[in-house]
């Protein structure tokens, strides 16, 4: 596959402010290409994110969707389908649908979210006739590569679950756990976050850190080492926690952030993406495969890292309870 000249220029200038991103693309990329089906990349950028992945040799793509609308695309981004498998589709929910079926019949292991709504995605893989339904709760994990930050940073759930309950956010954790180990993190470290960082029921993100935390000393949460309630500055600082007298392996040196609801959790990667050259990939888990599920308005890097980190998933089976 030959892409252009300009776009594998960009790859190296983003991966020299990303590093970590980009050592996580090569080494998923030692292993065996994941089957993706790519769901109506029927824009130029959804479509060069596939490649871009299928580059890398982190994922052999099947693009699902109009054929007319993709090779339109595909003149515009100048890139040549030739050898590409499309699955012809009328529109969009009927490219969702027909993704959903492939991955439900075990010819490809992952899903990529192409130019159409995640709710459209989402409404297919979760049917209960023919979608991917698991035991587990499905949520949406950001990994970033914050470059103020020293190592990824997983934040959860920003684009899945609303306002979740004291179980949703304990399904939300161990995913985010699985994820974070599928990576190389051995025993990730989890920040449960609030505004304040001491247990009040004037603030019911307050009782469910605090619940969790005991969820975890019960083995219900697996996996990880958890603190909370943590305010975000003495989560991500630990002079922040020092001056506040926390004592806490957690503070200063998480690996996942736990939000209190979707609102936080999408507010804070936006700001982290727009205000720190934050770069994200987009997961989720909890469905029978992994489903890359990144912005329309994200690079080709986040496309790229979501590929990998979807591999990584794949391989370790994480967030599917196997």
């Amino acid at each position: 596959m030959i892409l252009p000249k300009s776009l594998t220029a960009d790859w190296a200038e983003a991966e020299s402010k990303h590093p970590r991103f980009a050592q996580l693309i090569k080494q998923m990329g030692d292993l065996d290409p994941l089957p993706t089906a790519v769901v109506h990349p029927t824009d130029r950028d959804s479509l060069l994110g596939a490649l871009a992945a299928a580059e890398d040799d982190t994922i052999t793509p099947i693009l699902v969707g109009p054929r007319q609308k993709i090779e339109a695309a595909a003149a515009e981004a100048h890139v040549d389908l030739e050898k590409m498998e499309i699955v012809d589709a009328a529109y969009s929910h009927d490219a969702a649908n027909k993704a959903v079926a492939l991955a439900h019949d075990g010819k490809v292991k992952a899903l990529m979210k192409g130019s159409l709504h995640s709710d459209e995605l989402l409404h297919a893989a979760m049917s209960r006739d023919r979608g991917l339904r698991t035991e587990r709760r499905i949520s949406h994990i950001f990994i970033m590569d914050v470059p103020s930050y020293h190592k990824l940073l997983a934040i959860t759930d920003a684009a899945v679950n609303i306002t979740p309950s004291l179980d949703d956010k304990r399904s939300m954790t161990q995913n985010a756990i699985d994820m974070m180990r599928a990576i190389g993190v051995e025993r990730p470290k989890v920040a449960i976050l609030s505004a304040v960082e001491v247990v009040t029921g004037k603030m019911p993100s307050t009782l469910d850190a605090a619940a969790l935390c005991k969820m975890a000393d019960r083995g219900q949460i697996t996996g990880g080492l958890l603190d909370g309630p943590l305010a975000f500055d003495n989560a991500i600082s630990s002079d922040a926690a020092k001056t506040k007298h926390i004592v806490s392996e957690v503070a200063g040196d998480p690996d996942i952030l736990v939000t209190p609801d979707i609102d936080a959790g999408n507010m804070l990667s936006k700001q982290l993406t727009f205000l720190s050259g934050a770069v994200a990939a987009g997961i989720v888990l909890g469905a029978r495969v992994p489903i890359m599920l990144t912005s329309r308005a994200d690079p080709v890097l986040a496309r790229r890292a979501s590929a990998a980190a979807a591999v990584a998933a794949a391989v370790a089976g994480a967030g599917t309870g196997k």
